[in-house]
């Protein structure tokens, strides 16, 4: 049995490719320790990465051995002093062969489970990779100032990097064949001749004749070899690339997040925290994608991030002022013809009176129509979460929102009552779609 295992050092600051290769191999491994990771995972842990264990035998080093499908094969083993061919060897009792018995063991050996620790950007990629906004379409969208390399064709300038290696020698094979450049193998043939003309010790006078006539022939064949080069400036050629506009997708998410008094420092903390992973996926998976943000109480403007995040006006609660906002939004500045509108809205849930009928309203007469997605999510007191998982109960604003919720298959509504649920309720949100899903 012959193993093959590399044990070179790699070199400094090349082991990126190692731990992408092995990233490669325990994959499932390491996506099933995110998904479970993501459950107890503290929004404010964002920055930083994450311990996760892989099986030891997920991590075995590839070898070449004998096959054992068939046939019979002898080997032995090198530190033998106890065995014989034929004798049995009995299996070892539980708890002696180091595989986490209860009782304790004088002997036996085993492996411990291998501890890695993702980077933070390993562990969001992981997290984000099968997420998306949903229902992003191209819909007669106006071509923005974008651009990007095509092919066009080739050239007999530009970089060295741009070289076509294959259109290059085929030039240069065509003109050695149009101006009859003489092949190595000819200067050689004619060479040998000369040797063979040259090794006799008496030549005649036709022999000597015949002799100056192929050092003749060589001198020619050398001199337009030397004349006719193998590779000509002229024959080389570029890649060309040509800058062109390319159309894009282009979104807009629009944050709405209630700051009324009825928000005590826990629910807007728990919308914040939502609100900033929203942010920190937008940022990370789309390069194009405006945030607009828009804070409310009985009043709604909107505000720049900082504003968002760190403001601390308080009011009454009128939930319609904020969908009102962001409907003037879309039409001043971003036209449902040309655009991909999201929204997403975090509340308690409390409302003045009668006005979350006119939210309701509101969504199924204009927002909805133009809306790819709006995504409802609910701060809810963490000692009533239990009796509000029903979707039938709770207060006026989500009773309500189930009615459009029941209209629109672009409107999506979650609870969230305690840190641990926002990244599980973000990824039911964001999953990313199957066509089974879109019922197609």
């Amino acid at each position: 049995m012959g193993h093959f295992v590399d044990r070179r050092l790699n070199p400094k600051d090349k082991s990126l490719g190692n731990r992408r290769r092995f990233l490669k191999r325990v994959r499932s491994h390491v996506k099933k320790a995110v998904d479970e990771a993501v459950r107890t995972r503290g929004i404010a842990d964002t920055d930083s990465g994450e311990e996760v264990v892989v099986p030891a035998d997920s991590i075995a080093e590839p070898s070449f051995r004998h096959s054992r499908k068939a046939g019979r094969r002898d080997y032995a083993s090198t530190g033998n002093k106890s065995y014989q061919a034929g004798d049995k060897i009995k299996k070892p009792p539980s708890g002696e062969g180091g595989d986490g018995g209860k009782e304790g063991s004088d002997s036996g050996e085993g492996e411990d489970d291998f501890l890695f620790v993702l980077s933070r950007d390993e562990f969001l990629d992981l997290f984000f990779e099968d997420m998306e906004l949903p229902n992003l379409v191209k819909r007669g969208l106006k071509q923005i100032e974008v651009t990007k390399p095509f092919r066009a064709g080739f050239s007999i300038t530009g970089s060295p990097s741009n070289i076509n290696v294959e259109r290059t020698m085929r030039n240069a094979l065509g003109r050695r064949l149009a101006l009859k450049r003489p092949k190595d193998l000819e200067v050689r043939a004619l060479r040998e001749e000369i040797f063979k003309m040259e090794k006799i010790s008496k030549p005649t006078q036709e022999q000597r004749l015949e002799l100056s006539v192929l050092h003749e022939l060589l001198e020619d064949l050398l001199r337009r070899q030397k004349v006719i080069s193998y590779i000509d400036p002229l024959d080389v050629r570029y890649n060309y690339f040509e800058m062109r506009p390319e159309p894009r997708e282009r979104a807009v998410m629009f944050c709405l997040m209630d700051v009324s008094a009825s928000m005590g420092e826990r629910e807007k903390d728990l919308a914040k925290r939502f609100f900033v992973l929203l942010h920190l996926f937008l940022s990370r998976r789309y390069k194009s994608v405006d945030l607009v943000f828009v804070r409310h109480t009985h009043n709604a403007k909107e505000v720049d991030e900082e504003t968002f995040f760190y403001a601390r006006e308080t009011g009454g609660t009128v939930v319609s002022t904020a969908l009102v906002e962001a409907r003037q939004i879309i039409e001043d500045r971003y036209p449902a013809s040309e655009w991909n509108i999201y929204i997403a809205q975090a509340s308690d849930g409390e409302n003045y009176s009668g006005d979350s009928k006119k939210c309701v309203q509101i969504l199924n007469e204009e927002l909805m129509k133009d809306c790819q997605y709006f995504a409802y999510v609910e701060i809810v007191d963490e000692a009533e979460a239990e009796f509000l998982n029903s979707e039938e109960n709770g207060i006026e604003l989500w009773r309500e929102y189930r009615r459009v919720a029941g209209r629109w298959p672009n409107f999506a509504m979650k609870r969230i009552a305690r840190p641990g649920d926002i990244y599980p309720v973000f990824r039911e949100l964001f999953a990313k779609k199957t066509a089974e899903d879109n019922g197609h």
